[in-house]
């Protein structure tokens, strides 16, 4: 079957020239694979390099020059691309010439500034290949498509990103024929028992769950589905450098890159990180996801992207840290604070045994307040009182970001599957933003919470 082959863990080699490649370039098959074996030796993928921590793997991958020598990578712009011979089109529509050897077709296919975010993003997961993609929704949507068929059946989280519980529960039955189970992903025996061997295709949740920031025992449940014959899929937007499903386990990884990864609130982008075997399948001419859906990257996007990963560890930490701080003064002022950073949560050995070290515990804390009233009158008051942080959706910013997740990210869910989830209507998610001293910022908080105490709607303990 004809397909065009993704990054994985091949590493084409720079053509810094302006002549446009040939099939050959001046070597045979046997010349051209003994020259990027050398190569290879000193761009070692996470696969090759034996991946340890998401910050050295990003520091092994490698590096894209620009056109002219520029530390900073060229953006490819174009939709098409040219070849020098009418037959290399042939060859490379039929999957014997591809982008591992610096052949593009169409940017729908690859687009070079594209793949080389996407092996920035296999370093970071540690997988044999990624390919990014326009928005988060259509990562998960892409991923799972093609891991599963009409009649087959899924096994999910009750916990998850409202829009892929709207996927599970309303667009996949109506529209594939495909069904889901959700469980409580903490109850492995509801686990085991809900997947039919056969059926079942894909064990499917969030690392630290939205917005409830329940942590999945990766290990326990990938060693589940992969004893019952499924795919183990780990959405791990809320935790990248933080945790590493693939190491723990899981077989796929997927983001929302423009949560944490972007950082700027300025981006929509997905990713889908795991075998180069599902990344090719994925790209295939006629059967393939990706390929066929078309929710293709920009490479600006792209380029922008790239750009900011490489200090993402470092906003990771302090993101993490401040969010522990908070947490914990929070705790001590009588609010009830969910956060696995804190002992008292119920899977904090849980996460403290999964983390890569020094990254912290996530960087987003909720308070519940109770009832939706009261929450709503906190954000107002941390917003247009003291600047504490925005009223908005979404996290990862370096702003502090406030939404009641009950009535916003989590609306498509029924009353009822919000409390199956522990979704009370007073929750507020809070993303912890960077900006500003961290003192400056708690003071904000204080101030906002006594002028809440002072009304009455929140009495002091």
């Amino acid at each position: 079957m004809a397909e065009t082959r993704p990054q994985a863990f091949v590493l084409p080699t720079k053509n810094n020239s302006s002549k446009k490649r040939t099939e050959h370039d001046g070597m045979d098959g046997q010349d051209y694979a003994a020259s990027a074996a050398k190569k290879s030796m000193f761009l070692p993928t996470a696969a090759s390099a034996g991946w340890e921590d998401p910050a050295m793997a990003l520091a092994n991958a490698r590096h894209e020059f620009g056109e002219h020598g520029g530390v900073n990578m060229s953006i490819e712009a174009s939709a098409t691309f040219t070849v020098m011979e009418p037959e290399t089109l042939r060859k490379m529509f039929s999957g014997e010439l591809g982008a591992d050897r610096d052949f593009f077709i169409y940017s729908r296919h690859f687009n070079p500034t594209v793949l080389n975010l996407s092996r920035q993003m296999a370093a970071l997961e540690g997988t044999e290949a990624a390919y990014c993609t326009s928005s988060g929704m259509s990562a998960i949507s892409s991923v799972l498509l093609q891991l599963v068929s009409s009649g087959d059946h899924i096994v999910a989280s009750r916990t998850l990103y409202g829009g892929t519980h709207a996927l599970l529960t309303h667009f996949f039955p109506r529209a594939c024929n495909i069904t889901t189970t959700f469980v409580d992903i903490n109850d492995l025996d509801m686990v085991r028992n809900a997947i039919e061997v056969g059926k079942t295709k894909v064990l499917y949740f969030e690392g630290m769950s939205n917005p409830t920031l329940t942590v999945a025992n990766i290990p326990e449940l990938s060693r589940i589905g992969h004893e019952k014959g499924v795919t183990v899929v780990v959405d791990n937007t809320f935790s990248p450098m933080v945790v590493s499903p693939v190491k723990l386990g899981a077989d796929v990884v997927v983001h929302s890159i423009s949560k944490f990864i972007s950082g700027g609130a300025d981006i929509i982008a997905g990713v889908v990180c795991g075998p180069a075997s599902l990344v090719n399948s994925m790209m295939d001419l006629h059967q393939g996801s990706l390929m066929l859906l078309g929710p293709t990257m920009n490479a600006k996007v792209a380029f922008e992207l790239s750009e900011r990963i490489p200090h993402l560890g470092l906003r990771m930490k302090e993101h993490c840290n401040r969010a522990l701080v908070y947490a914990t003064r929070m705790k001590k002022m009588g609010l009830k604070v969910i956060y696995p950073g804190l002992e008292d949560h119920p899977q904090h050995e849980l996460l403290k045994s999964m983390i890569n070290k020094d990254y912290g515990y996530g960087g987003l804390l909720c308070v519940d307040m109770g009832t939706e009233e009261r929450a709503n009158r906190l954000m107002n008051l941390l917003q247009n009182y003291t600047q504490f942080g925005f009223m908005a959706v979404s996290l990862g910013y370096y702003e502090t970001l406030m939404s009641c997740s009950g009535s916003s990210t989590s609306s498509e869910m029924s009353n009822e599957e919000k409390e199956l989830a522990g979704i009370s209507p007073g929750l507020v998610r809070m993303s912890i933003g960077y900006i500003g001293t961290l003192e400056q910022r708690w003071s904000q908080f204080e101030k906002a919470l006594n002028r809440m105490q002072d009304s009455g709607l929140f009495g002091k303990k």
